[in-house]
Parts: C-alpha cells; structure tokens; sequence
C-alpha cells in the first residue's frame, strides 16, 4: 500500500449526506429463539399511515354486521351499534385527515376500538360463540393495535 492510499484508510470519516439523499432508518431488528434476528416487518410510520384505511374498513365491517344481524335476527341493538360504530370511525377517519387532528382521530379509533373490542368479549364470555363474537373481537383487538401503534407514533 502507498503512502497516500494508507493515510487515507486510517483517518477515513463517516460520510454525511444530504437528507435528500439518505436512506429511511433501518426497521429494529427483533430477538428470535436460537439467537438469530429478525427484521421487523411494520415499522410505525408504516401503521400511522395506514390508520384512515382501517377506519373506514372497521366502520364498514362494524355497520355491515350490525346491518345482516338486523336482516337475519330484527335485531335492533346490532343496528344501533353497527351504525354508532360506523359514525365513530366515521369521525376518526374525517380527523385522521389532517395533521394536526391525527392524533385526536388515532384516539377516538382507539377508544372506538377499546368499546366494541370489550363489547364483543362480554358477549363472546357470555355465548362462547365464536362465530360473530369471537370473530368480531379479533378484528376489533387488531383495529385496537393499530390505533394505539398510530397514536404513539404521532405523539412522538
């Protein structure tokens, strides 16, 4: 090695680039068993932007059950609580759509959320049915992560 090449490959300094140029952050690496790691698949910003589009699929799944349950049994609870639920996401949804109302509309899907996931473990305990209690409180526990997942995002 030359003199110039040697000097150079001691005193080397990370390089700085623009912003424009940089690469998003690595997602965390997570422990697995057996010691290997993982990356994670989701990364927050990732959830945060994907809250509006589970508000709507939520509140659509929420006032379509509540609709075949009306249809099928003349139940008028289901509807009430289909269309509640409907006009809650409805709202976080409308709020998510601006920056600085996200975290209000993160919060009010994720109390939404907390109520329907509590209702339908109630009813889920009480029937031990799983078919549409157990069904709707997986859903309703997935909605649930991801509004808490958004909400810390955009608190940070």
């Amino acid at each position: 090695m030359t003199s110039a090449v040697a000097a150079t490959a001691t005193t080397s300094r990370p390089l700085h680039l623009p912003a424009a140029i940089r690469s998003p952050p690595s997602p965390p690496l997570l422990a697995r068993a057996g010691g290997r790691r993982r990356r994670a698949v989701l990364r927050c910003a990732a959830v945060s932007e994907l809250t509006p589009a589970v508000s709507a699929a939520y509140g659509a799944l929420l006032v379509g059950g509540g609709a075949f349950a009306y249809a099928r049994s003349g139940s008028k609870g289901s509807i009430y609580g289909g269309l509640s639920g409907s006009a809650l996401m409805g709202i976080a949804y409308y709020l998510m759509q601006s920056p600085e109302t996200k975290a209000l509309g993160d919060a009010v899907g994720f109390g939404s959320a907390f109520l329907f996931a509590s209702v339908f473990g109630i009813r889920l305990y009480n029937t031990r049915k799983l078919v549409p209690s157990g069904l709707l409180l997986v859903l309703s526990l997935g909605a649930l992560g991801v509004f808490f997942s958004a909400y810390l995002q955009d608190k940070m």
